[in-house]
C-alpha cells in the first residue's frame, strides 16, 4: 500500500463524466492513500483550486490537516465567534492548522493550547492567548477555569484520547462540546454522566477518512466556500517545518516520530 492522504499537483486526465476541471489545473485533493507518488487518483468532488497565491508544497499542506481542524471546530464542534477553544497538540499540523483557522475565521475566539515546552514559544508566537505546558500540569482544568472566570471552553478538540477525558471534561463549560479525533493514550477512561447530563455537554468522535465519498465532498465544498478565500489573500500561510525529496522520506518520517517538527513536513515528488 502506498502511503499518503493529501497531495497537490496539475491534472494529468480527467475520468468519464467529470465537468469543471481541465486538464493542467493546479488542485489539491484528499486522497485515500497513494499520495506517496507521481501520479495519484482523487475524486473530482473532492478537488479543490489552488490559489495563484500559494506554491505547491503549501497547497500539499491543506487538505489533511485544514480541512480536519475546520470540520471538528467548526462544522461539528459549532465553534462560534467570541467562543473559548482548547486544541491540544501544540505545533502538530491540526493544532496549528486550527489555530490558523480561528484567527481567520473567527478572530475574537479565546485560544487555548495544550503545548511541550519545546514549542511553547511557537506557539505563543502564532497568537494564542494560554499555552499550558502539559508536562507541569498535565490536569490543565485548573489552568483553563482561572483564565475563563470559571465558565470552562465551549469547545475542546482532542486526539489524546483517554488520558485527557477527564481534564477535558473539567474544563468544558456548561453545554460545551468535546470532539474526539485521535486516542493516542488509550481507548478507555471513566465518565461521570450525571455531571455531563447536569452540564448539558457533549461528546462528538469523528473522524475524516473513513467518511463516505459523498459527505467528503460536501466537506469540501463548504471548506472551499468559507475557509480556502483566506488560503487566497495569505490571511492564512500554512506553516512548514521542512520540503524533504520523496528519497528522503525515512528522514521525514523519522522527523514526524520524534515530534521535531512545528506545522507540516512535505514530501515534494518531482
Amino acid at each position: 500500500e502506498i502511503l499518503g492522504l493529501e497531495v497537490a499537483g496539475t491534472i494529468e486526465a480527467l475520468g468519464a463524466g467529470v465537468s469543471g476541471w481541465q486538464v493542467g489545473d493546479r488542485v489539491m485533493t484528499l486522497v485515500g492513500g497513494g499520495a506517496y507518488a507521481e501520479y495519484a487518483v482523487a475524486y473530482a468532488s473532492h478537488l479543490m483550486p489552488i490559489p495563484a497565491s500559494m506554491s505547491f508544497e503549501e497547497a500539499a499542506c491543506v487538505c489533511e490537516s485544514y480541512i480536519t481542524a475546520f470540520l471538528n471546530l467548526f462544522m461539528v464542534g459549532g465553534l462560534k465567534d467570541k467562543n473559548t477553544v482548547i486544541i491540544h497538540g501544540g505545533g502538530g499540523g491540526v493544532n496549528t492548522a486550527g489555530l490558523q483557522l480561528c484567527k481567520a475565521l473567527v478572530p475574537q475566539t479565546k485560544t487555548i493550547v495544550t503545548a511541550h515546552p519545546s514549542k511553547i514559544d511557537r506557539v505563543k508566537a502564532l497568537g494564542v492567548d494560554l499555552v499550558i505546558d502539559y508536562t507541569t500540569t498535565p490536569d490543565f482544568a485548573e489552568a483553563v477555569k482561572e483564565f475563563t472566570a470559571k465558565k470552562g471552553a465551549d469547545v475542546i478538540l482532542d486526539h489524546v484520547g483517554a488520558k485527557y477525558l477527564a481534564p477535558n471534561m473539567n474544563s468544558l463549560g456548561y453545554a460545551g462540546r468535546l470532539v474526539i479525533i485521535g486516542v493516542i493514550s488509550g481507548i478507555k477512561a471513566e465518565l461521570n454522566l450525571a455531571l455531563m447530563m447536569v452540564k448539558r455537554q457533549q461528546i462528538i468522535g469523528s473522524v475524516l477518512r473513513s467518511r463516505p465519498v459523498k459527505d467528503k465532498g460536501e466537506i469540501v465544498a463548504e471548506f472551499t466556500r468559507t475557509a480556502l478565500p483566506k488560503f487566497a489573500d495569505r490571511s492564512i500561510v500554512p506553516i512548514i517545518e521542512k520540503v524533504f525529496p520523496l528519497n528522503q522520506v525515512v528522514e521525514a518520517h523519522r522527523m514526524m516520530e520524534e515530534d521535531k517538527h512545528f506545522g507540516k513536513i512535505v514530501l515534494k515528488v518531482a
